[in-house]
């Protein structure tokens, strides 16, 4: 047999294999029946405890937020979001932890900026939140202020340790999320607007 009657043969092996495996339904199925008996395998893994001196550090489960509008005033338009939770870990040892050092994360936020070439929003005059601690113990991480629009959104708090951070390093992991709130007058330009919300963690 030639080489190239050799490859012509196997060419139509690979596609009646194929054909088998797509279109012999039931004949497939059967095959998978085995007549003989079963054998099982155990798949097992080790995974060892974590060495070192372990890490402080923060998610965020998202990456945006969409504010709808929500029933105002005659003279002001509100409208309303959520954060996505945001969730701070400490797997630190409490003895690899500076004495008296504690943490906080902090929000700042860019003014709104219209696609349209709007007036931006002022997010310091208009811009609010509501932090809820959901997960953790309230008595040692709090969530931060309420901040009203119009009182001013300058880097407030959203979680924020209420002692030193040694204490509460074995409790691991605390969370919090936020209601979102935006204020503008009734005679705000219409369109569409987008500002950037930075959180930061400090210790």
């Amino acid at each position: 047999m030639n080489r190239r009657a050799f490859a012509h043969r196997m060419s139509i092996a690979a596609v009646g294999a194929l054909t088998l495996s797509v279109l012999g339904g039931s004949g497939f199925a059967a095959a998978l029946d085995d007549p003989y008996g079963d054998e099982e395998v155990a798949v097992s893994v080790d995974i060892a405890e974590v060495e070192g001196p372990g890490a402080l550090s923060m998610t965020v489960d998202g990456t945006t937020a969409a504010l709808a509008e929500t029933p105002g005033t005659p003279t002001t338009r509100l409208f309303s979001g959520s954060l996505p939770t945001v969730t701070v870990t400490d797997t630190r040892a409490p003895e690899d932890i500076p004495e008296g050092a504690f943490w906080y994360v902090l929000g700042s936020i860019t003014d709104f900026s219209g696609d349209a070439a709007q007036p931006d929003i002022i997010s310091a005059d208009s811009f609010g939140w509501a932090p809820v601690l959901t997960e953790g113990d309230p008595g040692s991480v709090s969530a931060g202020d309420e901040v009203e629009p119009g009182e001013g959104f300058v880097d407030p708090e959203i979680l924020s340790v209420a002692y030193d951070s040694a204490e509460i390093a074995p409790e691991g992991s605390w969370s919090a999320n936020a209601g979102l709130t935006l204020k503008t007058g009734a005679d705000v330009a219409p369109g569409k607007y987008t500002a950037q919300l930075t959180l930061s963690l400090f210790e």
